[in-house]
């Protein structure tokens, strides 16, 4: 149990207790600023532990930054000297990167914020390492396009998105494309630095709906153009041979494990020998491919999780994205678990850095997630040259993102930090039913003001 007399606080204090698994312990926490310096008292396991750190703000905004920021590392230092440090240290936001170059922005050495809050030294060298690999496309502004496919074959284990098998919603398949082409038609920017297909599966759909949504897309102009293929057993050569047509640039092939036991025991239909097929065959046109793993799956060995990575290095594609085991509202896998104590995480994580920086890869992006395995991260690696655009501009918010169809969040830049968001209904018949309002808002968001 936490008190405290700061509430606002409250959801980091938790961010930290997560982290170290004790958000059932007894705690009492005091916050005051005072005299230039911010003040955390801390009682735990009838101890007191006081602590006390200056800083700057001229404006509400950072002092409540600086307030979250030292508040979390108290508590980061007392509990780290029960239960051992963590690779992030006291950082529990989503996007590390995100906060380095907030640090450079400011005039300051990131490497120093990061020390204070005892980030591992291999972690700090992973930040510097993806922000070397952005520079040729940080920062350029303009928008994004993501539209939203949110069908699939059937549902894994893992998956919080709100597809559902696409047999059981077939009937609002048609209804669906209609709508998200009146939202396509109703847009006014016409070039985006790249547009991205994401699902679900978008490759479930047929190829006559599948040409549906590219033709009315072939209006905008893009430099990189993805579509998340998906898993084998939807891919059809006619499909790989359409999307050429219509100019996609790039595409995913998301095995998420080479291991056929793996992939049984999360829902997948399809073995890993289908996974290779699939990319050999999308390897015949000029895409460049993307593979996805995920480390923690089914109580893998980082054994498995070898054999997985070495597959995937083995084909040679231009980015594999190396997820951690996350536990996400709506998936199955939290309805039966509540916290991911999964052996060698952590090697797993470790050995995907050393294997694939061997095999000439480099981190191009990072992000984190609340109920992580290990409190670690996701990163996408990519082959000289090959980042993903998209991944880049979506996770460091550094250009608009507008984003269509179902639990659909767009993005609108303001400057500064202020950045509002319009989020779509995730239930896909309210969807329909309210496509022209939701046409009608984001148009406002987006109009100048």
């Amino acid at each position: 149990m936490l008190n405290t007399n700061s509430e606002y606080l409250r959801p980091e204090i938790m961010d930290v207790l997560r982290a170290f698994d004790c958000e059932e312990e007894n705690f009492t926490h005091y916050f005051e600023y005072a005299g230039g310096k911010f003040f955390n008292a801390i009682e735990y396991n009838g101890e007191f532990y006081d602590f006390e750190d200056e800083g700057e703000f001229d404006s509400d905004l950072i002092f409540r930054r600086l307030a979250k920021r030292y508040c979390k590392l108290a508590f980061y230092s007392v509990l780290s000297q029960f239960k051992g440090a963590l690779v992030w240290g006291a950082l529990t936001g989503i996007r590390p990167t995100k906060l380095a170059y907030t640090e450079q922005a400011e005039g300051r050495d990131f490497n120093a914020l990061f020390n204070k809050m005892d980030v591992s030294d291999k972690k700090i060298r992973l930040v510097s390492r993806i922000l070397e690999v952005q520079k040729p496309i940080y920062g350029k502004g303009g928008a994004d396009l993501f539209i939203s496919i949110p069908f699939c074959p059937t549902k894994c284990d893992y998956c919080s998105f709100i597809t559902a098998p696409v047999d059981a919603t077939k009937g609002y398949i048609d209804s669906y494309i209609d709508c998200l082409i009146k939202e396509i038609e109703s847009l006014k920017i016409t070039e985006f630095n790249s547009i991205y297909i994401g699902g679900g599966t978008p490759f479930v759909l047929s190829e006559e709906r599948l040409k549906r949504i590219y033709t009315a897309l072939s209006r905008f102009t893009t430099g990189e153009y993805t579509v998340e293929a998906g898993r084998p057993d939807v891919f059809t050569e006619g499909k790989l041979r359409l999307s050429q047509q219509f100019g996609i640039t790039r595409i995913c092939v998301n095995p998420q494990s080479f291991n056929d036991s793996t992939l049984q025991a999360i829902g997948r239909k399809h073995t890993a020998q289908q996974t290779v097929e699939a990319f050999r065959l999308a390897e015949k046109f000029p895409f460049d491919i993307n593979v996805d793993l995920i480390a923690g799956l089914a109580e893998e060995s980082v054994t498995d999780f070898e054999n997985s990575l070495k597959t995937a290095i083995s084909l040679h594609p231009a980015n594999i994205t190396v997820h951690t085991l996350s536990l996400k509202s709506g998936a199955k896998l939290k309805e039966r678990v509540k916290r991911l104590n999964i052996s060698g995480i952590s090697d797993m994580v470790d050995l995907s850095d050393k294997l694939l920086s061997e095999a000439g890869y480099s981190p191009y992006y990072l992000y984190r997630q609340k109920y992580q395995a290990g409190g670690l991260e996701n990163v996408g690696w990519c082959r000289q040259g090959k980042p993903c655009v998209y991944n880049v501009n979506v996770m460091e918010e550094i250009s608009d993102n507008i984003a269509l169809g179902a639990n659909a969040i767009s993005k609108k830049l303001f400057g500064g930090d202020r950045i509002e968001r319009y989020a779509t209904p995730k239930d896909i018949p309210t969807y329909i039913n309210k496509i022209d309002k939701i046409i009608e808002e984001r148009l406002e968001l987006f109009s100048e003001k």
